[in-house]
Parts: C-alpha cells; sequence; structure tokens
C-alpha cells in the first residue's frame, strides 16, 4: 500500500515542479523518487497484508512484480530527458502520466478486489492512451492513439462484462470469497463464462493471437518512448496479473480450457514469428516478436501452481532485453521519420558498442545462451513437459528458432552493410541505459536463482 501512495504522490510532485518552472529537476528527483519506492517496497518482501477491507493486498507476488515494475519505469524515465528535449514545457506531462501509469500497473498486481484491479487497469490504458497520441501533428501518432483506444475501450468492456458475471454468480468482487466460494459442489454456469470474458479482456492486453491485429499499426505509430513501454511494461503488467487472476479466483482450469491456451500460445508464437519474417520497420518487427512472445508466456498458465517464479523470470529477462534494444533503436532513429532497418546499416562499424548491445538484446530475445532469455525459456519448456506437453515444447523449439532469423536480419544490416549516415554523439543516458539493461540480463542469465527463487 505504502508503494502505492508513494509512487501516486510521485506522480503528483512532477506536476508541481511545473508550477515553480523547476522542469531540469523533474528526472533526477523522479529517478531518486523511484529508487527510494523501489526500496521501500523491496522491504515488505515477505509480508503478507492487506489494506482497506481487502482492495490492496501484499505478499510476495506483488512486491516482486512491483519492483520489477519500478525498476523498467526507471529505466524508462531515464530515457525521457533526451527523448522528449526538444519538448521541454510538456516533460513534467509526459514524466507524471508514466508514474500513474506505473500506479494502475501497481494496482493490478496489488489487487485484492476486482474493482480495484479494474481501476488500476483503466489508470494504466487511460495513459498509453495519451501517450500514443501525444504527438498532435504526426498522423502515424494520432492513428495509433484512436487505433489503441478503441481496441482498449473494447477489451476493458468484455473485462467489466466477464467481471460483472463473477459478481452475479458470486454476490462480492472480493477475490478471497470468490475463492472460497468457488470450491462449492455446484457454480452457476455464469462464473465460468466470466472468468473467460476477464481472460478474452486480457488477451486483448497482451497482444496474443487472435487479439493482437492492433499492436503492429499501434506500435508502429506511437512516439519510440511510448512504444518501447508498451512492449515492456504493459505486456508484462498484462501477464502478470492474468496469471494472478486465474490464481485467486481459484479458476480451476479444465482440459478443454488448457487446450485452449495451447491452441492460442502455438498460434500466438508462429503467427507473431512469420509475419515477424517479412517486417523491414523494426518497430513493427518487434510488435510482431512481441505477439511472439505472449504465445511463450501463455505456456506459464498451464502450470499456474507451480510456474510463479518462471513467469517473473521469463518477463525479467524478456522486458530488459526489449529496454536494451529501444534504447538503441531510440539513438539510431532519432533524427529520423521512420525506424526502416536502413537506419541501422553500419552502426557496427559507427559505433560498435551499440551495435553490440543491440546484437545481444536480440540474441537474449531469441533464446541463445548466454542471456538470460535462453535460461527463461529452458525453465519455461521445462514446466510444460512436466505438465504433459512435450508437442507444444516442440513447436515452441521451433519458433524459437525461426525468430532468430528475423533478429539476425538486424544484426546483418549493423555489420553487413555500409553506414549510410554519418553518427555522432551518443546521448548519455541512452548508452547507461542499455548497458544497465543489457548487464543485468546478463547478470540474471548467470544467476538464475536471483529471480526463480523470489517466488
Amino acid at each position: 500500500m505504502t508503494t502505492l501512495i508513494a509512487i501516486t504522490g510521485l506522480g503528483v510532485l512532477c506536476l508541481i515542479f511545473e508550477i515553480f518552472n523547476l522542469r531540469k529537476a523533474i528526472i533526477p528527483v523522479t529517478i531518486i523518487g523511484l529508487l527510494a519506492t523501489l526500496g521501500l517496497t523491496i522491504s515488505e518482501y515477505g509480508t503478507e497484508a492487506s489494506y482497506y477491507n481487502n482492495m490492496i493486498v501484499v505478499n510476495n507476488f506483488s512486491v516482486t512484480f512491483s519492483s520489477l515494475f519500478i525498476i523498467l519505469t526507471t529505466l524508462i524515465v531515464a530515457m525521457s530527458y533526451n527523448f522528449y528535449g526538444s519538448h521541454l514545457t510538456k516533460i513534467s506531462d509526459f514524466i507524471a502520466i508514466k508514474i500513474f501509469i506505473l500506479s494502475g500497473a501497481v494496482a493490478m498486481i496489488s489487487f485484492g478486489n476486482l474493482a480495484m484491479y479494474f481501476l488500476g487497469l483503466e489508470i494504466l490504458s487511460i495513459g498509453l492512451y495519451i501517450m500514443c497520441a501525444s504527438e498532435r501533428l504526426s498522423l502515424r501518432s494520432n492513428e495509433a492513439g484512436m487505433k489503441y483506444f478503441l481496441m482498449g475501450a473494447f477489451a476493458s468492456g468484455i473485462i467489466l462484462f466477464g467481471i460483472c458475471l463473477v459478481y452475479g454468480a458470486m454476490g462480492t468482487f472480493d477475490v478471497a470469497e470468490i475463492a472460497s466460494l468457488s470450491r462449492s459442489a455446484e457454480l452457476p454456469a455464469w462464473f465460468f463464462i466470466g472468468v473467460v470474458l476477464i481472460t478474452i479482456g486480457m488477451l486483448f492486453k497482451i497482444a496474443a493471437v487472435p487479439f493482437h491485429f492492433w499492436a503492429p499499426d499501434v506500435y508502429e505509430g506511437a512516439p519510440a518512448l511510448t512504444t518501447a513501454t508498451m512492449s515492456t511494461l504493459v505486456k508484462v503488467v498484462a501477464m502478470a496479473t492474468l496469471f494472478k487472476i486465474l490464481v485467486v479466483l481459484n479458476a480451476e482450469m479444465s482440459y478443454a480450457f488448457q487446450i485452449v491456451i495451447v491452441v492460442l500460445s502455438i498460434a500466438s508464437m508462429t503467427v507473431g514469428n512469420i509475419m515477424a519474417l517479412r517486417q523491414n520497420n523494426v518497430k513493427r518487427m518487434l510488435a510482431f516478436s512481441g505477439v511472439s512472445h505472449a504465445g511463450f508466456m501463455l505456456m506459464t498458465l498451464l502450470t499456474l501452481s507451480t510456474s510463479a517464479g518462471t513467469l517473473l523470470y521469463y518477463t525479467s529477462a524478456y522486458a530488459l532485453s526489449g529496454i536494451a534494444a529501444f534504447a538503441v533503436i531510440l539513438y539510431v532513429c532519432r533524427h529520423n521519420e521512420n525506424e526502416d532497418i536502413v537506419n541501422f546499416h553500419g552502426l557496427g562499424k559507427t559505433n560498435p558498442a551499440l551495435a553490440a548491445i543491440l546484437t545481444a538484446a536480440l540474441l537474449s530475445m531469441g533464446g541463445i545462451p548466454i542471456f538470460a532469455g535462453f535460461f527463461a525459456k529452458l525453465f519455461l519448456f521445462s514446466d510444460t513437459i512436466e505438465a504433459g506437453y512435450l508437442f507444444l515444447v516442440i513447436i515452441a523449439v521451433i519458433n524459437s528458432i525461426i525468430s532468430i532469423g528475423y533478429y539476425f536480419k538486424l544484426i546483418v544490416a549493423m555489420y553487413g552493410k555500409e553506414s549510410n549516415e554519418v553518427r555522432t554523439g551518443i546521448p548519455v543516458l541512452y548508452y547507461a541505459v542499455a548497458v544497465i539493461a543489457i548487464l543485468m540480463n546478463i547478470v540474471i542469465g548467470f544467476f538464475p536463482s536471483l529471480v526463480l527463487d523470489l517466488l
């Protein structure tokens, strides 16, 4: 609870700084505040508590994922100074919205009541609608904002309908009471329909097939830093929340439900990878890559009782490599109107360090040793095999091999092509964020127990 209060207060402080024209202090103070909040959150590890009639629940699951969200937001905020350098008069708005998105994320993962879950979802979503359309003079940004708003509104409506059906079946929004009642001999059919509708709404949010069609256009049209936020923070939040919902509602997954999850997982991996092979825009490529990774993450739903640590590890590895990749993309494309692969030609010669970081991030996403992405898939596949789905793991391995094709297309462009522009002056913060993110990825790759043992 203290984490949520601290984050909300930090967002308000950003707006107060604007009143007193202290714009230069906003980002440093925000980063310090986020790090202090991270320490506050970690201090709650190992405790079990609930607040306001179980509206907010603090446990190891909420603490660890909240800590991951805060780390990702800190890295994103650090890149904001260079990204919004030409819009310093609006920087307080941009930073405050990112902080409020984080508050929504923490509310979503800490809910003990379905009303709090939906409130957190809307706080996060509204902030993203604004950020997607924040480049008012860009037609692509306006299109992205409108598409994301419409798809997000439909998804939120489906989720709300599901919550209403669950409430109608159980007579309460409190998830502890719902879990207790769900153990009774006979349950109304609309309880299961409600759980299915909530799951469908969350599948929209994580961009899993067949609910992924908004992602490529929105990722391409939104400002690059917003795309980085959606690709890393938001996807991780949505997946972790879906996992928690299915656990806390005690919605014991029937064999038919598991088969549906298997089909969605296979479809997401396959469609995402095949479509990514055809892309020349790096943001669209990473959008389809994200669809593919959503398919991998869905595999954790087949072993709800044992895979919380695996989900935390996979999302950490994926998000950190995504942050590192986007830090390089922001640098390379900062003066260009698009993020086409042509912009990356010769980066290995003009800037070997950043090219190496982007290569490492892509290899981690592809599941190549020594990076955390390899061990994340290894642990995920091990859990899935124990659950009796060997054929799903075989398909996942094939898809991992396919993904190397489009990751290497970008790597070849960096090292095998001649540069078509002169690149001078690396923004220090982009460089620092890229280095920190990829080092954290490598560290948890060498020492996976640092993350796996938390849950």
